[in-house]
């Protein structure tokens, strides 16, 4: 067993840690830092429900290996609200009900956060273009391009 160590920034707090080189990004997130919000479904990168933003991007942490984020700033579903304060996404998925048993619910709330900030006012289409890669099998979807389009004018009413 090859082991290497790593450093890096999640949800603002440093750690450093050894990690096996072959464990994923989303095993190493759940198992070593006990971030479970991050879930795993299919582990091929398809399903998202593994999405978090690493130094600014979203990406699929079940496609990562841990030593892959060495160096890296990431952020956790456990990182968006502030103290007791839930982020502006968080707040539209719970006042539309964007979520029914929740496990897909981090992924879209991660993909959301990156894409709103980098699309302010983005139209019905262009959200559910960019939630097409997120799969959940409860809702139907409309709640969460709801709770999407709610989410985008509560972020600009913020000036976040």
């Amino acid at each position: 067993m090859s082991e290497r160590a790593i450093r890096l920034k999640v949800n603002g707090r440093e750690y450093q840690r050894t990690v096996e080189v072959r464990k994923t990004l989303a095993d190493f997130l759940r198992e070593d830092l006990e971030l479970t919000g991050t879930h795993l479904g299919c582990e091929h990168g398809v399903c998202g429900a593994c999405t978090i933003v690493m130094d600014g991007e979203a990406v699929r942490s079940c496609l990562l290996f841990a030593v892959q984020a060495d160096g890296a700033d990431l952020l956790t579903v456990e990182g968006l609200a502030e103290g007791e304060a839930l982020h502006p996404i968080q707040e539209a998925f719970w006042e539309h009900h964007g979520l029914q048993c929740g496990f897909c619910t981090p992924g879209f709330l991660m993909t959301l956060y990156c894409f709103l900030r980098d699309r302010p006012r983005p139209s019905e289409a262009e959200i559910r273009e960019a939630l097409a890669g997120n799969l959940c099998r409860c809702t139907g979807y409309q709640n969460i391009v709801l709770a999407a389009k709610a989410a985008a004018e509560k972020l600009a009413a913020t000036g976040r």
